[in-house]
């Protein structure tokens, strides 16, 4: 994946620019940054959703949009009723075969369907429940069955927007671990929309940090700190780091409230 001056712009408002970032297989960078700087905006740039108002975007070698099941990609997360009986090896399957609107599958193409369904939830440790019904799973499990449904076409690409999202901190080190483990074993590019860096900030390997219309990207060392991000913001902002290595940001603004990743003007594809 490539971006080379890429900016984006939203109902004449420049949400970021300047964005330089190179990522290879098997690295795992995080998109950082408060509430409503675009950091979703930039994942559906990605997809070929919006398209940029400035630069150069490569996905795989080819425009957004255009590397079609190399992609795999996880929206940001919406809880499952509990009455829902759909089973979590249903909800991974849509991964496969959602697209054929019910159409079966011939018979080799449907078995080995269900062996790689059986190997991503194998993959992500979910087998344990994975026969359950989805709307009965708890949070952590229905985002490991969500990402092995993102899994399921083998991508080379993983786009995750806030996937540690609503979760408690157990599970967020859980599926953060598992989303490393991921990059590192199965040789997936990942990039991650997150809102906190510290749950992830020992497994990355780039950060790219929005804020104010700005970005900067670079190794963890390099964007999270003090100089780096009271330069980004205009205005002080102190980088801490705890007694185990983990780093802290002090007195981060929120951005303005003109605009949300999460709001509909940002549809989903």
């Amino acid at each position: 994946m490539s971006l080379r001056g890429a900016a984006v712009r939203i109902g004449g408002r420049t949400l970021w620019s300047g964005v330089d970032l190179e990522v290879a297989a098997g690295e795992f960078v995080a998109v950082l940054g408060p509430n409503g700087v675009g950091k979703s905006t930039l994942v559906k740039v990605l997809l070929g959703v919006l398209p940029p108002a400035a630069g150069q975007v490569r996905v795989l070698g080819e425009r957004p949009g255009e590397a079609g099941e190399r992609v795999g990609y996880l929206p940001q997360r919406r809880s499952f009723d509990a009455s829902l009986r759909m089973r979590g090896t249903d909800i991974v399957g849509l991964g496969w075969d959602g697209d054929r609107w019910g159409i079966p599958l011939p018979g080799r193409r449907r078995r080995a369907a269900k062996q790689r369904i059986a190997e991503v939830i194998e993959l992500v440790g979910a087998s344990a429940y994975a026969n359950r019904p989805i709307g009965q799973c708890s949070g952590g499990e229905q985002q490991r069955l969500l990402i092995a449904q993102a899994l399921v076409r083998r991508p080379q690409l993983l786009l995750l927007d806030e996937p540690l999202d609503s979760l408690d901190l157990p599970n967020q080190a859980a599926v953060a671990a598992l989303v490393g483990r991921i990059c590192r074993d199965e040789g997936v590019a990942v990039l991650m929309v997150a809102h906190d860096v510290n749950p992830i900030l020992s497994r990355l390997d780039r950060v790219v940090y929005l804020a104010e219309g700005g970005a900067v990207a670079g190794t963890p060392e390099q964007v999270i700190t003090s100089e780096t991000l009271s330069r980004l913001y205009d205005t002080p902002v102190e980088v801490l780091r705890t007694s185990d290595g983990r780093l802290v940001v002090v007195g981060q603004p929120e951005a303005p409230a003109q605009h949300s990743d999460r709001h509909a003007e940002d549809a989903r594809p």
